[in-house]
């Protein structure tokens, strides 16, 4: 069973889950499929291709699917996924993707969007992530798990902000943040390492010294910052330290924010 406003509308062809709550003027697509015990609070818009998963809770005047903000977008049938137990607040919006990017945005677990922060076409978004309030992740970005992006920042397209990494407020990130790193700044400059999110999780003191020294290995060793992650691959023998070294290592479509 569903609890269903008289007033939301809701197309046919939607799949409501079992237990979820729809308040009232909610708008449910026909392409939306809700999983169990989704709440939807009163004004919330959703539409497209859009799945939403167990246990989120979406607050009022959020849209959710909608088209890309992307001139190139032509109609085509891409996605929006969103995963369980997601905190969406108030004015939140979150697009589908695009084809040249891949054709799904995708959100994880056990995430907190603040309210008014926008998530845009083909962006990636893992678990236990928190976007504070009107912050913007521009398209094709990659957030990995345990990421904070505090408020009133900007992500530039193509951006990717490594597991653990914090961006603090008033920030516009132009290129990569490694795992666990510390963005500040108008123009976010790598400051150090988010040591107080590390001691919250209970990482190992050992790990922690481990990725001390990899920081400061990447800010002044020889070499170029690709030359000093491959020597850390080679020298280091924590998981952590081998996580950032993956990390600088893989793709990039933006270069990094280097430690000044």
């Amino acid at each position: 069973m569903a609890g269903i406003h008289p007033s939301a509308v809701i197309a046919e062809g939607a799949v409501i889950g079992p237990d979820c709550e729809i308040g009232p003027f909610c708008v449910v697509g026909a392409d939306v499929v809700l999983g169990r015990a989704v709440t939807l609070k009163s004004h919330v818009v959703l539409d497209g291709d859009t799945h939403i998963g167990d246990e989120t809770v979406v607050f009022s005047f959020a849209v959710l699917g909608e088209i890309p903000q992307d001139l190139k977008f032509d109609g085509e049938n891409t996605k929006l996924r969103i995963g369980a137990r997601n905190r969406i607040r108030e004015h939140v919006t979150m697009n589908t993707g695009t084809t040249g990017g891949g054709g799904v945005t995708v959100i994880g677990d056990d995430n907190l969007f603040m309210a008014g922060c926008h998530i845009a076409h083909d962006a990636q978004v893992g678990d236990r992530v928190i976007v504070v309030n009107n912050s913007a992740i521009a398209g094709h970005c990659v957030l990995e798990d345990d990421v904070i992006v505090g408020g009133l920042c900007g992500v530039h397209q193509f951006v990717r902000i490594g597991k653990g990494a914090i961006i603090g407020a008033l920030s516009m990130v132009t290129s990569d943040v490694i795992p666990h790193g510390l963005v500040m700044g108008q123009r976010g400059e790598l400051d150090g390492l988010n040591l107080v999110g590390l001691k919250r999780k209970g990482v190992a003191r050992g790990d922690i010294t481990a990725l001390r020294a990899a920081f400061q290995m990447l800010k002044d060793g020889e070499g170029t910052f690709h030359d000093r992650a491959e020597k850390l691959r080679d020298e280091s023998d924590s998981a952590y330290v081998q996580d950032m070294v993956r990390f600088i290592l893989g793709h990039s479509d933006r270069g990094f924010l280097t430690p000044k």
